[in-house]
């Protein structure tokens, strides 16, 4: 049971993760939550549709009734289990992971988040492997598309969109088939978009490399596109597109923490005064957002199920995390691949600005460096050192994600990667394109010097 990471599931198929193992966890979640229904999702990897099955062989074990949607994106497996009442859901998906890695999402009622004290307990009866009578469940097909998307239209003004091309590139992955009814919807409702597709057929050989537009690598082709269509926005989505990532009408990334200020922006404006919840990386621009128009910022540790649980002590409306995660109070706290770009594009009519235009200040204001990653013999001895060094000069620090130092006229976060040999390093500053590129070099030579 290696598979089990902090909050999910992930393995290498047949090593880590097999039809078997895949059987037992689906059986001991039911188990451990007494479930009667569970929604099962999938995603389109070669290997999904046949660890699906394995998990429905699980649940039905168990007793439960499986209501099973297919291929679908793991939001609309959380909003499958909210809308029909579910004890639960998993969607088996390894979302932007490498080809031969699979994994499960899991999550409750509700669509919340398993506690860690319950995740550690479907592992610990999946280890054993001790479970009550075999039960005799059954599986019925649903398909609740058409309520999902309707969910996602209450996001939008329609009336304030103004004409569009936008580029969409779903990476193979799942977001083709449930993009195209939530186009056909907003035609239907008068929105004068036009949308280019690339890449937009479910394919688990991923012929155009692993849907994850995260990775430098995998941004100009998006980027391109913008450019050669004269399109207004492109927006990309990773395997799973629980993650939205955009472009500006130039081909430019958008970096995340950009994305969390424009959408603090727009729900602000529906609803003033409201609460934001943010990752701690890179804060300044989305703080200062929040400030101006009358909200309150809330700092979060990164990870779905943090920033859920932040959002639901603090009633926040919204939650953001640079790396392209969105939550939203009325989508279940849950996070969404498409509810960000409705509402970028719906700001995009009411300003009559274009993307770069809304960016172009913001990027002035506080420019970020972007992260930049290190591979190191000893990350516990480098942070220790950074800390040593910085630390007292710092105005304040905080050790939500890694450390966070605020210097005053600059700000960094420096944290290890939970999987890899790196130290992951993000500087701001305020108003000052030069200082973070200084302060870039400077942090560079102090980690690389071990």
């Amino acid at each position: 049971m290696r598979c089990f990471k902090a909050y999910d599931i992930r393995g290498r198929l047949g090593e880590e993760l097999t039809p078997g193992v895949v059987r037992t966890i689906a059986r001991a979640f039911a188990e451990e939550l007494g479930a009667q229904r569970v929604v099962l999702g999938h995603d389109p990897r070669a290997s999904s549709e046949a660890l699906s099955a394995a998990v429905a062989e699980g649940l039905t074990a168990a007793g439960c009734e499986v209501l099973a949607l297919g291929l679908c994106g793991t939001e609309e497996m959380y909003f499958a289990v909210d809308h029909l009442g579910a004890d639960g859901g998993i969607e088996v998906t390894a979302s932007h992971n490498p080809m031969d890695y699979n994994g499960m999402k899991l999550v409750g009622a509700g669509a919340r988040p398993l506690s860690p004290e319950v995740f550690q307990a479907v592992k610990a009866r999946a280890v054993a492997g001790e479970f009550g009578p075999e039960g005799t469940g059954k599986q019925t097909a649903v398909d609740c598309r058409a309520a999902y998307v309707a969910r996602l239209m209450s996001f939008v003004d329609v009336a304030a969109l103004r004409p569009l091309k936008i580029v969409v590139n779903a990476g193979n992955g799942a977001a083709g088939p449930t993009f195209d009814g939530l186009a056909e919807r907003l035609v239907e409702a008068g929105a004068p978009l036009t949308f280019v597709r690339m890449h937009h057929a479910p394919d688990g050989s991923f012929p155009n490399g692993i849907p994850n537009p995260l990775l430098p690598e995998n941004q100009p082709v998006t980027g391109k596109a913008v450019l050669a269509h004269g399109a207004d926005l492109g927006v990309a989505w990773d395997g799973d597109f629980d993650r939205c990532f955009l472009f500006d009408e130039t081909g430019a990334f958008v970096a995340g923490e950009y994305v969390v200020g424009l959408l603090a922006q727009v729900v602000l404006a529906k609803e003033p005064g409201a609460t934001i919840v943010h990752d701690p990386r890179v804060v300044w621009n989305t703080q200062d957002i929040v400030a101006r128009a009358g909200g309150r910022a809330v700092m979060a540790p990164p990870g779905h199920a943090y920033l859920k649980a932040a959002m639901r002590q603090h009633d926040a409306v919204y939650g953001g995390e640079m790396s392209a995660h969105h939550y939203f109070r009325d989508f279940m706290c849950c996070d969404s691949g498409m509810i960000p770009w409705l509402l970028v594009a719906e700001l995009m009519g009411r300003t009559g600005q274009s993307l770069s235009s809304l960016l172009a200040a913001r990027r002035a204001a506080f420019p970020s460096s972007g992260e930049v990653n290190f591979k190191v013999a000893d990350a516990k001895k480098i942070t220790a050192k950074i800390a040593y060094t910085y630390g007292a000069q710092a105005e304040d620090v905080e050790n939500l994600d890694g450390h966070s130092f605020d210097m005053g006229a600059w700000r960094f976060n420096l944290r290890s990667s939970n999987t890899e040999p790196l130290l992951r390093l993000n500087v701001e500053a305020k108003g000052d394109a030069a200082l973070v590129a200084l302060k870039v070099a400077e942090l560079s030579a102090v980690i690389s010097a071990g």
